[in-house]
């Protein structure tokens, strides 16, 4: 297994030189913060959270990737990606050919107890591990359960009209700020039923979902350092933990303890050899 921080990978393996249609790495930090900065490669790659919570940003949008959550980035697709606290991640770096219905756009998937296995054991291969063998075999399973992994609804996607970016800039700015929606408008130089036909066109989502899902994002961050429920409410403009736990159901399908109890137990289970794993069941998304 190759044992490296996740800023290490792009730098210390040229992945695209490798001739299998797919790599497996795992790379740990137990750094304070990390970042791998803006780069790209020809294979597509995907990155599992096994522990911590990552981010992934790409021109066009945020993706979040709690524990047990994988992010996956097509191929020559420009992108960032940091982590806070300890995280242990695994990376797939994958030819865009190597199999048939593999995501054409970045995403967050749910990784069934399955994928986890397989993804961990491709994980030990050698780069250059023998063709034609069991580590093909092998691999050619967890492509096939790649492709069929549920997506999970934790993407913040960013508008290109410079207007637009401006509003959202503003937002990530202060996301406590409670301004009414014509206000924010007027802001941009806009109208009230221009803005939300734009922001419905360009990003797919309409002003309060998207605000809601920028606070799902930055909730689950300061969920998983160890911050309170009733803190992340309040930080986040909540005049109460009850409305904050309202919202954050009605994003992902589980109220935040719930949620993340059920992402840490699977991280729990994953580390602990010799274990039989429950199907997993993602949560619903709106």
């Amino acid at each position: 297994m190759s044992n490296m921080t996740i800023t290490d990978l792009s730098v210390a393996w040229d992945v695209d030189s490798l001739s299998r249609a797919v790599v497996a790495l795992s790379a740990k930090s137990v750094s304070a913060d990390w970042e791998n900065a803006r780069h790209q490669h020809r294979k597509a790659q995907l990155i599992y959270s096994a522990r911590g919570i990552l981010n992934c940003e790409v021109e066009d949008g945020v993706w979040i990737v709690p524990p047990q959550c994988a992010i996956w980035i097509p191929g020559d697709l420009p992108h960032s990606a940091r982590g806070a606290g300890e995280t242990e991640c695994y990376c797939l770096f994958v030819e865009p050919d190597a199999t048939p219905d593999l995501p054409t756009t970045c995403c967050t998937i749910s990784v069934s107890p399955l994928l986890r296995e397989l993804l961990l054991r491709a994980a030990g291969f050698p780069a250059l591990y023998p063709p034609g063998g069991r580590e093909e075999r092998l691999i050619a399973a967890l492509l096939d359960e790649l492709v069929a992994a549920p997506v999970e609804d934790l993407h913040l996607p960013m508008p290109r009209d410079p207007r637009l970016r401006r509003l959202t800039g503003m937002l990530l700015a202060d996301p406590t700020n409670k301004t009414a929606k014509a206000d924010w408008a007027t802001r941009i130089g806009m109208s009230e039923r221009s803005m939300s036909r734009l922001l419905l066109h360009d990003i797919g989502m309409s002003f309060g979902r998207w605000r809601r899902q920028l606070h799902v994002i930055l909730a689950l961050q300061r969920l998983t350092r160890g911050e309170s429920v009733q803190r992340v409410a309040m930080e986040l403009g909540y005049e109460n933990a009850s409305g904050f736990v309202t919202m954050f159901r009605k994003a992902v399908g589980k109220p935040p303890a719930r949620y993340l109890s059920d992402r840490l137990s699977g991280a729990a289970r994953a580390s602990t050899p010799g274990i039989v794993l429950p199907d997993a069941t993602p949560p619903d998304t709106e």
